[in-house]
């Protein structure tokens, strides 16, 4: 049963018969009323993390290829009543929201105020969420879900004031992976520090954290940028966005390829930032990634086991960090990056335009 003094973590409010904190836990409690550290915000719109989406898609398409929205919106509306969270029980992720402050407890450290526009910056996997609407507005075809009901936020959650001069959706859009830029800048910039030629390559470059990533590699110092991506298609759209120096075609599953492609372009990099979110990538981004070089894993699909028995079995000296989607300023410096980057800005939109449809393969 939950607590009746609250932690930051937000521990009071997992009901689970273990001590496990709320992003492991099976349910939660999503009562309305705060505890003294809380706030209450009152959902706009979800935004469905690709992976979760993806999966959900997968699950209910028909042979054809057809995806049974009807069928899509029921699931997250049970996911969401059986746990009190949304949490693929699949995927183990979740994804963000907009909304609208509307209680603050008394001891909140947040800093929000009552009418608030925000966007969450932590996982929908670990925040309590009520559903009022029964999802009404949405057709099951797309990750951006427009929603009625509310979430509560911890004294330890994150998020951030929606800018004014930018369209919501697209605020939505930059946050759900600004993790990515932040972390793929500083490792980056630690490579630059130490003087000589520093290579990036970015697998998924054309997709949101993909093209953030790209754009941050180029301004923390990266002399060379490759972007990865499966077809032409975008890559035509990444050549267009002029933010990779190098563009090339590679299945990510295909070790082999993925080594090949970024060799021809000028690599193997220093830093290779994986942003698609199938799994079978690991193998092919250590082959990709010189000695003592880093891969940086920005997918919910990537498989520890392989990573770490992959590296030691081609006796690979590389870091590799799991990115945690958090760094301090992440949010305010990926919008920097879209305001200031044209080509990552269009890349965006032209996603938010043709996709308010099924989630594309980077995110």
């Amino acid at each position: 049963m939950s607590a009746s003094v609250s932690d930051p973590t937000g521990l009071h409010r997992v009901l689970d018969d273990r001590v496990v904190l709320p992003q492991a836990a099976a349910r939660l409690d999503a009562r309305r009323e705060l505890w003294p550290d809380e706030v209450r915000v009152r959902v706009e719109k979800l935004n469905l993390d690709a992976a979760s989406y993806r999966q959900l898609e997968g699950k209910h398409a028909a042979p054809g290829g057809t995806v049974d929205g009807d069928a899509v919106r029921a699931e997250v509306l049970d996911i969401v009543a059986t746990r009190g969270k949304m949490q693929n029980p699949v995927t183990g992720s979740g994804g963000m929201l907009v909304g609208t402050v509307e209680a603050v407890g008394e001891e909140s450290p947040l800093g929000l105020q009552v009418g608030d526009r925000v966007a969450t910056l932590v996982s929908l996997s670990l925040t309590p969420l009520v559903i009022e609407d029964g999802l009404r507005d949405w057709d099951g075809l797309a990750e951006q879900v427009p929603c009625d009901g509310y979430a509560v936020l911890f004294g330890r959650s994150i998020a951030a004031v929606i800018p004014e001069d930018l369209d919501p959706d697209l605020s939505l859009s930059v946050m759900d992976v600004c993790g990515a830029p932040a972390l793929t800048a500083r490792v980056v910039g630690e490579y630059a520090a130490r003087g000589g030629e520093v290579t990036a390559a970015v697998v998924g470059g054309a997709g949101k954290s993909g093209s953030l990533s790209l754009a941050a590699a180029r301004a923390a110092g990266a002399t060379r940028t490759i972007g990865v991506v499966p077809h032409e298609r975008e890559a035509a759209l990444l050549r267009e966005a002029g933010i990779a120096d190098e563009v090339v075609l590679a299945d990510a599953r295909d070790p082999i390829a993925l080594r090949d492609a970024v060799v021809a372009a000028g690599g193997p990099a220093q830093v290779t930032v994986v942003c698609v979110d199938v799994p079978g990538c690991e193998g092919g981004a250590i082959l990709a990634t010189a000695e003592r070089g880093t891969v940086i894993f920005f997918s919910m699909a990537t498989s520890f086991s392989a990573a770490a028995l992959g590296a030691e079995g081609l006796a690979a000296d590389v870091t590799m960090l799991v990115g945690n989607g958090y760094a301090p300023g992440h949010a305010a410096y990926a919008l920097d990056l879209l305001r200031s980057v044209p080509g990552v800005r269009s890349l965006f939109e032209r996603r938010l335009a043709s996709h308010q449809g099924p989630a594309g393969g980077a995110n």
